[in-house]
């Protein structure tokens, strides 16, 4: 029997995902950044600072104001930790976070990345992974689309912020009374 049509399967990745992606006045505080790509704050702050992943829904605008990242923009952080945890040069990795800012989403999905340690190498099939390997290459690979499902899940459950939220309800106690007393002196 011949199976003339091929069966296309449905998303991957829960509708989590795909409802943070479509819009894009939609993204996640530092600390919730943090914790989803496993980096410290300190950390994000310094990439944010030197470019390697600026938020890309909201930026930070002076002191108390806060940086809002994208889906996106957290996977592409845990893509660089985990790139950096295995020994790439900083500047390779800027390399393959310029790459990696061009493409959409569904595009990371179908990309696993492999480096000799000195240079990251981008395979998007099967065929394109056994050329790297035979030439002696690859040593290791991260492949985003694992990346992309353990995001996706330890997204779901975490506070999300619409890029015209002030914050303001956010605000714990403390800095409710530093705020009252700045403003009287």
């Amino acid at each position: 029997m011949e199976v003339t049509e091929r069966h296309v399967q449905d998303g991957l990745f829960p509708d989590v995902r795909e409802a943070a992606v479509a819009d894009a006045e939609i993204g996640y505080r530092g600390p919730v950044a943090c914790n989803a790509a496993n980096i410290t704050y300190r950390q994000l702050d310094y990439w944010a600072r030197t470019g390697l992943v600026k938020p890309t829904v909201r930026t930070a605008k002076g002191s108390g104001s806060q940086r809002l990242y994208s889906f996106k923009d957290i996977l592409v952080l845990k893509v660089v930790k985990r790139l950096l945890d295995t020994g790439i040069s900083l500047q390779n990795v800027r390399i393959a976070v310029d790459h990696l800012r061009e493409r959409g989403v569904d595009d990371l999905a179908n990309i696993t990345l492999f480096s000799d340690g000195v240079t990251v190498y981008e395979c998007t099939s099967a065929e394109e992974v056994v050329d790297l390997l035979a030439g002696g290459q690859g040593v290791f690979g991260i492949a985003v689309s694992g990346a992309l499902k353990e995001l996706t899940g330890s997204l779901e459950h975490m506070p999300a912020v619409r890029a015209d939220d002030t914050g303001e309800e956010h605000v714990d106690e403390l800095t409710r009374r530093r705020q009252a007393k700045a403003a009287s002196a």
